[in-house]
């Protein structure tokens, strides 16, 4: 069987959207050297000049001036006198340590779906949908976008109109963390040796970014041998610290103008691929939760993101041996009382995890070996499993000849997901001519997708530069895969 096509919608990557970025020179001689320059002008020359930086780009933008008076305030300690600028001549000089970065330039790809938190106000039979996507711009860095749409009762789609604007969340970088759950990640990392049980002892249960720092920089001081040891492990537990952060954005700012930029030393070469999914705990409520790769341009990190509401987000690692490579999809809720996990460790099969809990990954199972001639260079899942009467239905990608990427799907048992219940053969989703041609050619790849009255909705990338929709008949699926 085949998955039916959309082809009148189709999502692409938008130049226009642009968001601002701090601008870094190389060396601080020339920060001093900019700022001179500036400082060198009239009140009536700084005047005219930020009068046309204002007309040029305060339509593309919005908060534009709060923004530069920002970057002034990060560049101030340059400043050669105490004598207090004018505002001009501050907003001046904040826009020249300030860029515009177009974050989908390149390609906007690799979506998953997942159901709207806010369900009002529809026609009967009809469904909103947020749908995630990795935007990539210059120096292939990427992030997370968002888009919404309603689905009808017919299963017609309608996106949503995005929003021209783009803006960055607030970042707080100074979350509360567990010194437990702490001590365990370090004990992971190869981290936890007598100097950072030192550091340890003086924090709290729970403590802050700031006491963490305070409490590393008074051991290095009372250190007298080992230095050079103890200040790459100091490094390392800070670099830990920081990939653990939250973001939040206003309400007043649509859906579409969020955008979660790379923050953390592990992630500054891109946020990829993160898979989203609605988790329903034991009591009833619901997170959403999204396993992502970071990446800083040598290794890659796989991460968890979670949020209730879409404003506020937490950004935090995962632990354990078990804890590797790309691809880590969580299922929609525990099993037998335990968080599950598909992964991909070898950049080859398809893995099972169980965890307690859901930051720490230990224990791994292969479910699924390429079997087919479209999957024996690798395969993978495609989301996170939904889960049917008959099973858990995966969405699974098979890499075969030239590197040719083709969507699949399996079953698995809805009590023990270690059984494979049922698989396709045949690839459901295959590149066709219209989609061979992107950044990557020859790949349909998706993040996840959800059932709807009947079918199973897949959002896809065509060769990792644009986004659409296909559909499958879930009765002719599962009847496929369960007829041995």
């Amino acid at each position: 069987m085949k998955a039916k096509r959309i082809p009148e919608i189709i999502i692409k990557p938008d130049p226009k959207r642009v968001l601002f970025l701090p601008f870094h020179p190389m060396d601080e001689q020339r920060i001093l050297k900019i700022i001179a320059r500036v400082n060198a002008l009239s009140e009536e020359q700084a005047r005219k000049e930020l009068e046309q930086i204002i007309e040029e780009f305060d339509s593309r933008h919005h908060r534009l001036k709060q923004f530069l008076l920002k970057r002034f305030e990060d560049v101030r300690k340059y400043l050669l006198t105490d004598l207090e600028p004018s505002e001009e001549r501050k907003l001046l000089i904040g826009a020249y340590f300030t860029q515009e970065y177009s974050l989908e330039s390149a390609a906007l790809f690799n979506p998953s779906m997942v159901w709207h938190p806010d369900q009002s106000k529809l026609p009967k039979g009809s469904k909103r949908f947020i749908l995630s996507l990795r935007a990539t711009g210059e120096g292939h860095i990427s992030s997370i976008t968002f888009r919404t749409g309603v689905i009808d009762r017919e299963n017609n789609i309608q996106m949503d109109q995005a929003t021209r604007f783009v803006t960055t969340p607030e970042i707080h970088p100074n979350p509360v963390f567990q010194k437990e759950i702490f001590e365990q990640k370090l004990y992971e990392l190869g981290l936890l040796n007598d100097f950072s049980m030192r550091v340890l002892a003086g924090l709290n249960e729970t403590f802050s970014l700031t006491d963490l720092r305070e409490n590393v920089n008074y051991a290095l001081r009372q250190s007298r041998v080992w230095e050079d040891d103890y200040e790459n492990v100091a490094k390392a537990i800070l670099t830990l610290a920081e990939s653990n952060y939250e973001i939040s954005f206003s309400p007043d700012q649509s859906l579409s103008e969020r955008i979660i930029f790379p923050v953390s030393k592990n992630e500054n070469n891109g946020i990829e691929d993160a898979r989203f999914v609605e988790f329903k705990d034991e009591n009833g409520s619901v997170t959403y939760y999204a396993t992502y790769t970071a990446y800083n341009g040598e290794i890659i990190l796989p991460q968890l993101l979670e949020t209730k509401d879409f404003l506020h987000f937490k950004i935090s690692t995962l632990s354990g041996a078990a804890v590797k490579n790309k691809g880590m999809a969580l299922f929609p809720r525990k099993i037998n009382c335990k968080y599950a996990m598909l992964s991909r460790q070898d950049n080859e099969n398809i893995y099972i995890m169980f965890s307690d809990h859901i930051h720490f990954w230990h224990e791994k199972e292969v479910i699924l070996k390429p079997t087919f001639p479209w999957e024996f260079v690798q395969l993978g899942n495609c989301g996170s499993p939904i889960e049917t009467e008959a099973g858990w239905l995966v969405i699974s990608h098979g890499v075969g000849p030239m590197r040719k990427y083709a969507m699949g799907a399996f079953l698995l048992d809805l009590e023990d997901p270690t059984k494979v219940i049922g698989r396709l053969k045949e690839p459901l989703l295959s590149p066709n001519e219209n989609e061979r041609e992107g950044y990557v050619p020859n790949v349909v790849y998706s993040c996840g997708g959800q059932i709807h009255n009947g079918e199973l909705i897949i959002p896809y990338a065509m060769s990792d530069y644009a986004s659409s929709f296909a559909k499958v008949d879930m009765d002719e699926l599962l009847n496929e895969l369960t007829s041995g």
